[in-house]
Order: structure tokens, then sequence, then C-alpha cells
């Protein structure tokens, strides 16, 4: 008889949520070769069969757990400045966090673990801690010491990607847990990259700084919001001491860090990962939580697009899944402004991105050993001037419309955005 556990599976969500169902324990994950994190079994002899880990699997379902209309929707913006400046947007995560811990809830929430290289869940059960999960993590969290500490008994905001959410819906569902104890948070998801090009971009960073002591993705403080994908990193080889001691991520804040790279200059990690072709196979074939589709009670996101282009200190958005979702969001500490689903929802995507035939090359490049994080975007840049190239030939006059449009956009870019706001409008 074959097993009745998550043996088979492969190239998942990696959301952990079957190492929290396991019964005896013998779940857990690890990195496959592609560098995503993938279930697998400990110790088969010790399987009892029970199906569990399936049953709370949101990759091997069709449907979500929870299918909930947007009921609400919000501009937030922390009323707190200093929460304000150190997020990565308004602030509405960390004021939805700290509300419910006044309330006696506990986060589990994610934070950088310098010294295993990675983003991993945990408990934060004070506001200290909770300062942990401020600001954006590009990369796969490790979340199974994150659920292994949730108690029955006790209250939780449960945050996470939407697969992640949505694993543990289904397992609040299959355990009875009481719905007033759980609130679920997730944010719109980009997908999530290669723990292959992390490392590889880790590597290329310590030859200057030494061992990392503090990395992080976003800063709005120098360049303002719209220009703050910046990764900041800083080292044991040029960490400053502070008052005696080594320098923590407040006072590393306050200076800044030894390298920050930006994405509007062409920073090599955002490169590969906004590229799209470095995802989880998962997140083009598997995701069903692109744009309105969510099992979570609330759902959060920067609020790009045209309503807030001027704002450079940040605003998040905010939209309720559910009525309990809704209630927290009006009790926030932040200055909320309702709009729309869809101006909440700008520039966020819509549909999964599609997988090259790059992806495999990418993949592969970075699995190698003597291989660099510039390799790779050599790679990619190859492959992007060659389509490129193969597009003009293929459509010569659309290619030709294409580059006078550009020429007359950077000659009178003036006239040419109020030529196109006004076709736009009389549409």
């Amino acid at each position: 008889m074959d097993k009745l556990n998550i043996s088979d599976i492969r190239n998942c969500y990696g959301c952990g949520v079957c190492a929290k169902a396991c019964p005896v324990n013998i779940i857990d994950l690890h990195l496959n070769r592609e560098g995503f994190y993938e279930p697998f079994i400990t110790d088969n002899d010790k399987c009892i069969h029970c199906g569990l880990c399936r049953d709370v699997c949101a990759y091997i379902k069709t449907k979500p757990a929870q299918k909930n209309a947007p009921l609400a929707s919000y501009a937030a913006k922390s009323k707190d400045k200093i929460v304000l400046q150190k997020c990565s947007s308004g602030g509405a995560g960390f004021e939805i966090a700290k509300y419910l811990l006044g309330k006696g809830y506990k986060t589990v929430g994610v934070r950088y673990n310098v010294e295993k290289n990675r983003a991993e869940h945990f408990v934060a059960s004070t506001l200290e801690e909770l300062t942990q999960t401020i600001g954006s993590k590009y990369i796969q969290s490790y979340p199974v010491e994150g659920w292994k500490g949730i108690d029955r008994k006790g209250k939780y905001l449960i945050t996470g990607s939407p697969c992640q959410i949505d694993s543990f819906r289904y397992y609040m569902k299959k355990m009875r847990l009481p719905e007033d104890h759980f609130i679920l948070l997730d944010f719109f998801c980009h997908g999530v990259p290669s723990m292959l090009v992390w490392d590889k971009y880790c590597e290329e960073a310590e030859k200057t700084v030494g061992n990392i002591t503090y990395a992080s993705w976003r800063n709005k403080k120098a360049y303002g919001w719209h220009d703050s994908w910046i990764i900041d990193i800083d080292g044991d080889k040029h960490s400053m001491k502070a008052n005696g001691h080594k320098n923590n991520s407040k006072s590393i804040a306050e200076r800044g860090a030894f390298i920050q790279s930006r994405y509007s200059q062409g920073d090599k990690f955002f490169r590969l990962f906004l590229g799209d072709q470095c995802l989880g196979k998962q997140c083009y074939e598997h995701c069903k939580y692109k744009y309105d589709q969510s099992s979570a009670d609330i759902r959060i996101c920067d609020l790009w697009g045209k309503t807030y282009q001027e704002n450079e200190e940040g605003v998040s958005g905010a939209v309720a899944f559910s009525q309990k979702g809704a209630n927290i969001l009006k009790e926030i500490d932040c200055h909320l402004t309702e709009h729309p689903f869809d101006v909440v929802a700008e520039g966020q995507m819509r549909t999964c991105p599609p997988m090259l035939p790059l992806r495999r090359k990418l993949i592969d490049c970075l699995y190698e050993d003597t291989a660099t994080i510039d390799d790779a975007c050599r790679l990619q840049d190859h492959y992007w001037r060659r389509q490129r190239d193969l597009n003009i030939i293929r459509h010569p006059v659309r290619a030709t419309v294409r580059l006078i449009k550009k020429i007359i956009k950077h000659t009178f870019p003036g006239p040419y955005n109020v030529f196109r706001y006004n076709r736009t409008m009389a549409k």
C-alpha cells in the first residue's frame, strides 16, 4: 500500500504546513536543486499513514480553502512617523500586528537570520520582537519553526505568502481551530526567487564586507518610496561599534550600510528576481492567488499606481477579504482612505508570468559552484538582447513606430504626456 504522505510531492509551495500537521513529527523542509523549499520525510518507518500532511496541502488542491470577494480596500498610512519611515511602504502590516498584540494576539511573522542566511518564520510576542518583522524580505522563508511555535489554545496573527496562508487555512479547517483565535494576513505576491540567486549575491557581497551581519531589501530614507528597491548589506569587516557593542540593525539604519545597491541603478539581485525567470515552478504553473484571489482575512501591498505617484513617504494598500479583517482595519493606528479595489491593486500582477527557456539556463548557471551572480546577469541580458533583435526582424514596422515614440517622448516629454493623457481620456 502506498503511504498517504507528501513523499511524492515535488516543486510545491514549500509552505511547510505539512510539517505542522504531522502528528509524529517526521516532516521537514530542505532546499531542492533549484533552490526552493520542498518537504521530505525524515523517517519513513515512523509514518502512520494518517494523510494529514496531504489534507492541509494547498499545492495539491484545485481551489483555495476560502474564496471571498474583497469587502473593503484602503490606502493606509501609519500615524507614527517612525513606523512610517522604517516600514517598506505605509506601515499597515506593522500597525495591524501592533493593534492585535494589544488584544492578546501573538504574531507569526518573518525575520532575516544572518547566521543561517535565510528568512524564517518565528513567533513574536512582544513589541520588540515584532520590530524584527519590519521590512520586506524578497526570498522564500523557512516557516517550520514558526508553525511549530503555534499553540492551538493561543491567539495569533499569521502572516505569509498567499500559498502559505492558504495551506494554513486548510490546516485550520482540518484541525477545527477556533476562527476568532486566528487572523490570516497575506500580500500581493510577485513570486519567490530561487535561493541560489540570494546565495550568489551574498557570495559577492562577502568579498567586500566579510560575514554578513545585516541585510535588508527596501530603504526609503535616501531616495524615497518609489526608488526604495535598495539592498543594504553590512558585514563583520566593516561593522562599527556603538557603545562597545557590535552594531545592530537600528544603528546601521541610522548611519547607512556599507553596501547599498539600488534596483534603479542595476542591482543584480533585483534584476534577476524582477526578470521573472528565476522563480519557483509553482509560481508559473500552480499559483492560484493572483490579484483578488486570497484565503486571508487581510491582504496588504505597496499602493503603486497613479493615485499616489507623487508620494515618497510610502503608502500601503490594505484589502479586507472577511468581515473580521474589515473590522480590524478600521481600528489600526493608520490614516485610511477608502478606494475601489482596482485602485489599491493597481500595479499588482493579475496573472502568472510565462516560464521561458531562459529559466532553465539561469537555474543551471546559478547551480554551478564556479558561476557568479555576474554570470547569471550576463546570461539574462544576452537572452533579452537576442529577443529584442529577433522582434525587430519579425516586426520591423512596429519596431520603427516604437522607436519614433521613444524619441518624441525624450525630446518633448511634456507635450507627449499631455497627448497620451488626452487620447486615453477620449477612449
